[in-house]
């Protein structure tokens, strides 16, 4: 026999005795077109007492997912079982999840992993009938899904020698495995009964933090579909979540913090935070220019021109148009009463805006995430609204004579209370809407100083007032109509008719708002109204009849009762279901899809257009600009070739993302527009929009 021949004889050997080593790490794999799945260690071999890390490896193929501890809204969580026979004995532990990552699928969240996964699991041998090779026998099942779920499980074994620490062709797998597993929080956290996440420690800052999200270890502990508006402050990090059906007011909720850094880095933190008080921070909002003295009259003259704007929205019609038609009556009487009235109707709007700017201050400091218009998110508030403007209709119509002294309060109040109030009717209607620079000075008001915001608020009240006032003030102007005569009484009918109209809006929105109880009892309110306004006129034609005189009294109790019923009914006792509703996912026209700031960043990144439109039901702007611009064709078919993803967020009820989102754009209503093309910085669009500005406003570039 040959030298070489031995030699190869030698080498064959040593391989031979080598190969189960080399395979020892790593079982038999169970393959299907979705995955290539396997039993491992970290460890060549085995020895009792040291833990030897076991793991199910999936290889899964390109599109398909497996999932986390808490899968999320659909899917299922991985299950591994390995156990030790032989030269050692023992039962791994549970499975030490690494940090899953968080996939969208339409209306659907998932916490899942893709790719090559490795779930790792902590076995201690004991010591067995003898020190010979241990056997590792283990169950699995996975999910995997991508547009279809198909269940899968296998069965695993591989065998190791007894010896010294050996890191098998493995290790480095369980090593990324370990460095992906979430740590332990270095940070305090809390959680409010209102869902309110807080983060506390040095370490926090914008500096470090750019973004954060959190994932619940039990399904159901939140809406995991709700976006989490993300608030960070040096030394804080905080999350706005909304609570789901086994949230049990934040007791025993825990799960994963992601904090990701300017540089895209993530940590996975592992928190159990305690229940407390927890005040949800107001998002910053957009840095307004500093300039001293300049600047405030900045601010203020864009709130004027904003407030006089506001006089051409469809909102405060209805009530200019009223106002005008009584200062025609005035203005051909004594002067100094015109004056007065629209003085009263001056303060009236004036005093109603610095109220309404002061709520939102209010609110805000409070923790709450009020905007312009916060009023119309309360079904309550609708509802009170829609039934005095059905009261309001109804004088219009002749069917009474809205009178405070025939209330029974008129010897107690000015002459001019009535054109105080309807100045405050007039701020109430114009409050949903938006107009040019408006939405910039509210926004800088309450960013700045309080006298700065009563300034502004000031000017804005001014601003709406100051075309009555003009008028008021030189009569002159009114000279191309005619005489008061019985087109007069005509006009005024006719004006009720936008009245009713908005009625009929306002019904609309308590719908969307309260569903169907909402609607119910709005239309009960409406009768009370309707009736409480007959009795109201009985009584004022048993005023002009001595013998009935007395009877007018208990009409007229009867009417401010049903009046009080009506409203204290609707406005203060909403239906249990208005808290139970979903969001007016209806108002979503074809083509569009639902905003979320974690959408939009995707498709940033993909380097996709994206139009955002912040609307709301209570929006008149909203909904004009909506059929006149953005739902024709001409756009649409613009959108569907230039690839331009429409995005809409309502903010009919209160979302906390689209105030968020507001605020970070400097705004603090709808309607608000704003264009993502491809490449380059988005494009703030005016509130008022026409088919040829948004096709001028997204065109590619050069086009």
């Amino acid at each position: 026999m040959s030298v070489p021949f031995l030699w190869l004889v030698s080498i064959l050997c040593l391989l031979a005795s080598a190969l189960p080593t080399a395979r020892a790490a790593q079982s038999d794999a169970v393959i299907s077109p979705r995955a290539t799945v396997t039993l491992v260690t970290d460890d060549d071999t085995y020895r009792p007492g040291r833990p030897l890390h076991v793991g199910l490896r999936l290889r899964l193929a390109p599109g398909w997912h497996t999932y986390w501890l808490n899968p999320g809204d659909a899917g299922d969580a991985p299950t591994l079982d390995v156990r030790a026979t032989g030269g050692a004995t023992g039962q791994a532990g549970s499975i030490e999840w690494p940090t899953p990552r968080v996939l969208h699928d339409g209306p659907l969240t998932s916490y899942a992993y893709t790719g090559d996964v490795l779930l790792p699991a902590t076995l201690i041998p004991a010591a067995g009938d003898r020190d010979g090779p241990v056997t590792l026998t283990a169950r699995a099942e996975w999910l995997v899904c991508a547009e279809v779920c198909v269940p899968e499980n296998g069965s695993f074994s591989l065998t190791l020698p007894w010896g010294e620490a050996q890191p098998s062709a493995e290790a480095p797998a369980f090593a990324r495995a370990a460095a992906e597993r979430p740590v332990a929080s270095p940070f305090a956290s809390r959680v409010s009964p209102a869902g309110v996440l807080q983060l506390d420690g040095r370490g926090l800052s914008p500096d470090a933090v750019k973004d954060a999200w959190f994932m619940p270890e039990v399904a159901g502990a939140i809406d995991q579909d709700a976006p989490q508006v993300v608030t960070v402050r040096d030394g804080v990090v905080q999350l706005v979540l909304k609570p789901g059906p086994v949230f049990n007011g934040g007791a025993g909720l825990s799960g994963i913090v992601v904090l990701r850094d300017p540089m895209g880095r993530e940590r996975g933190l592992s928190v159990q935070p305690v229940v407390g008080d927890v005040r949800a921070l107001a998002p910053p909002s957009v840095a307004v220019p500093a300039g001293g003295i300049v600047h405030v009259g900045w601010l203020v003259g864009m709130a004027f021109v904003g407030g006089m704007i506001l006089n051409l929205m469809p909102c405060v019609f209805p009530v200019l148009a009223m106002k005008v038609l009584s200062l025609e009556r005035m203005a051909r009487g004594e002067r100094r009463a015109a004056l007065v009235g629209a003085g009263a109707y001056v303060a009236g709007v004036v005093g109603a805006f610095v109220v309404l700017g002061g709520a939102i201050a209010a609110l805000r400091v409070a923790g709450q995430q009020a905007g312009w218009g916060f009023q119309f998110q309360s079904t309550g508030f609708v509802i009170a609204i829609c039934l005095l403007l059905f009261a309001v209709a109804l004088n219009l119509l002749g069917f009474f004579t809205i009178g405070l002294r025939l209330m029974g309060l008129g010897d107690g109040l000015p002459a001019h209370a009535g054109d105080f109030l309807t100045g405050v009717l007039a701020v109430v209607l114009a409050s949903p809407c938006t107009a040019p620079f408006m939405g910039a000075a509210v926004a800088g008001a309450l960013a700045a100083p309080p006298v700065v915001g009563l300034l502004v608020f000031v000017a804005l009240g001014c601003g709406l007032a100051a075309p009555y006032l003009l008028l008021a003030c030189m009569p002159g102007l009114l000279g191309w109509l005619p005489k008061p005569g019985r087109w007069m009484e005509t006009v005024r009918n006719l004006l009720a008719l936008p009245v009713l109209g908005t009625c009929v809006w306002l019904a609309w929105v308590a719908k969307l708002e309260g569903g169907m109880d909402a609607l119910g009892l709005l239309a009960a309110g409406l009768v009370l109204v309707l009736l409480g306004c007959w009795c109201l006129r009985r009584a004022s034609m048993m005023d002009l009849r001595d013998a009935m005189a007395g009877r007018a009294g208990l009409y007229r109790a009867i009417a401010i009762l049903m009046l009080l019923v009506a409203f204290v009914g609707g406005g203060v006792l909403p239906p249990a279901s208005v808290h139970d509703r979903s969001r007016g996912t209806d108002r979503v026209m074809d083509g569009s899809s639902v905003f979320s700031p974690t959408r939009l960043a995707e498709l940033r990144r993909q380097g996709r257009p994206v139009f955002v439109d912040m609307t709301a039901a209570w929006c008149i702007s909203c909904l004009v600009n909506e059929r006149v611009a953005l739902s024709t064709h001409a756009v649409q078919d613009a959108f569907a070739r230039r690839g331009i993803v429409y995005m809409k967020g309502d903010w009919t009820l209160r979302d906390a993302a689209i105030t968020a989102f507001l605020h970070d754009h400097g705004r603090d209503g709808v309607p608000f527009y704003a264009y993502y093309p491809a490449h380059g910085t988005e494009v703030i669009l005016p509130e008022i929009l026409t088919p040829g500005l948004v096709l001028r406003m997204t065109a590619p570039e050069g086009k």
